[in-house]
């Protein structure tokens, strides 16, 4: 309907249509709610007719606290388009005079473009005319799978619909021999989703120690995403889930006994952005694909059988025996029965402009290593994975250990010394699993991680991973000497390299090489 807006035209949001049009309907009916790089249209009636040469028709859109040209969350633009504006302005909106327009009479159809780059969340759009200035509209944004310009395009549309659209899904759980599955409900269309999401970005640390920082920065699905994984457990803010492995689940609700994603994210909002008890692994990656498909970001839940936690990045499972009458060493790393983590579809460019790394990403929102100071893990590749690229951005190490880890148990003898007792390099990363995209059947996307076991492939990728290794091992070290004898003595010493590489089938760690270096003399 046309709303009067005390400001000398009338105008008509057409929400229904425009959001029909940009696929979130099923949001809102009653507010804006558009996707980056797709137009969306509005009707003008000016009271009086436009003359764009002597009063043109400017608009500004911003978002965050001190919105800036330069971080890309403001953006002035107009009819004609004669703004002046910084010269290292970012994300830069555009409109357009449509057909059936009659400027004359004051009749304006116009078409309205935020960039595919532009930062997600709620903007304030505002018009100025004759010098008169007012609010039009308060709309949010999002990131659009549907725009090839979006760093989320997908191109195919039944995956877009799987992948963004659908609000039920699958989650496997059970063991690598019994697989077994239960519904989820993923619900990120339900009332209040939109802003129990936006308020989940706006409580997050980066936003609470740098707001127009962090607001500028989401722009960038890699950005939100791995906010968004900090933001579903509770280990070092006011995130969604507090997790809990074992009985009493006293005070909170057993993590089998939840179905769905809403119920946790409104409980988390109505009670002032406290956690809610409890999760898991599933619950938690549940919780997560809500919140990233109502954002407009692809993704998918994946569960992982016999998923390795390698707590030191060396690839490997320790498991320690102890001999008779000694005590038995501690371990961090653990096999688990099964494992839940997050798929998600985008564009990393900050791994290199040929789209090698493009496509899935992990993201694993259950509290397990730190990565840069939070609990959060990944996007990591897949293609990045499979090739055994563990130098990459972000979590490639541990990501790669929970998929094709080896598994060592070493006997602990009393004399200290360790004896390998038993390798396996086939148990981690089986069956790996999701939800077939338009039907309810099991999909096994182990081959996207892994290569077949002994396959000339799986070789060269073992070849990679000692290189990788080596090249760590051999960093600068700093040594002081200490040197005695008298002045005038003639010392002499020996100096020999020796880079350790770890070995990914019988020992942890394999001495490899030895360089001599000649004898040093050193005068006193």
């Amino acid at each position: 309907s046309l709303c009067d807006l005390t400001f000398r035209y009338f105008l008509n949001l057409n929400c229904e249509t425009n959001n029909t049009e940009h696929g979130t309907k099923k949001i809102s009916k009653d507010q804006l709610i558009v996707r980056r790089g797709q137009r969306f249209t509005v009707k003008v009636e000016l009271t009086q007719p436009f003359n764009p040469n002597l009063y043109p028709l400017t608009f500004t859109a911003v978002t965050g606290e001190n919105p800036s040209e330069d971080l890309g969350t403001k953006s002035c633009f107009g009819m004609p388009d004669r703004i002046q504006r910084s010269p290292s302005a970012k994300a830069v909106w555009k409109v357009e005079l449509e057909k059936g327009s009659n400027p004359p009479t004051g009749s304006l159809n116009l078409t309205i473009t935020p960039p595919a780059d532009t930062p997600i969340g709620k903007y304030n759009l505002t018009a100025r005319h004759r010098d008169e200035e007012t609010l039009l509209a308060e709309l949010v944004v999002l990131f659009n799978p549907w725009c090839s310009d979006d760093s989320v395009f997908m191109q195919d549309e039944k995956e877009r619909q799987e992948f963004v659209m659908n609000e039920r899904g699958i989650i496997y759980k059970g063991s690598g021999n019994y697989i077994t599955s239960i519904n989820w409900d993923f619900g990120q269309f339900e009332e209040d989703m939109m802003k129990i999401c936006l308020k989940m970005l706006d409580v997050n640390p980066k936003h609470l120690a740098n707001a127009a920082n962090d607001v500028s920065a989401r722009c960038n699905p890699i950005y939100v995403s791995r906010v968004v994984s900090a933001m579903i457990n509770s280990m070092d803010d006011c995130g969604v889930l507090e997790g809990r492995w074992s009985a009493p689940f006293w005070g909170g609700t057993i993590p089998s006994h939840w179905s769905g994603s809403y119920p946790i994210l409104k409980r988390w909002y109505n009670i002032g952005c406290h956690p809610v008890k409890y999760g898991q692994c599933w619950v938690f990656a549940g919780v997560m694909c809500s919140v990233m498909r109502l954002l407009g970001i692809p993704c998918r839940v994946v569960t992982n059988y016999q998923s390795a936690h390698d707590s030191n990045k060396n690839l490997i499972i320790d498991v320690y025996h102890a001999d008779y009458g000694v005590r038995e060493k501690e371990t961090k790393d653990s096999v688990w029965n099964y494992h839940v983590w997050l798929e998600c579809w985008m564009r990393r460019t900050d791994l290199g402009k040929d789209g090698k790394y493009d496509g899935w990403q992990v993201l694993d929102p259950t509290p397990q290593e730190k990565s840069d100071g939070a609990y959060c893990c990944g996007p990591a590749s897949v293609k990045a994975i499979l090739n055994g690229e563990t130098d990459l951005k972000y979590d490639a190490p541990f990501v790669y250990a929970m998929v094709n880890a080896d598994c060592i148990d070493w006997l602990c003898k009393a004399d200290g010394t360790m004896v390998n007792i038993f390798s396996d390099t086939k148990r981690i990363g089986q069956n790996i699993s999701t939800k077939a995209v338009g039907s309810n059947t099991r999909l096994d996307i182990t081959d996207s991680y892994k290569y077949k076991e002994g396959g000339m492939e799986e070789q060269q990728v073992e070849l990679g991973l000692e290189e990788q290794q080596m090249e760590l091992g051999m960093e600068e070290q700093q040594m002081e000497l200490g040197m005695e004898g008298g002045e005038g003595t003639t010392q002499r010493l020996q100096i020999i390299q020796m880079t350790a590489s770890f070995h990914f089938h019988k020992y942890p760690c394999e001495l490899k090489r030895y360089i001599s270096v000649p004898y040093i003399c050193f005068y006193f």
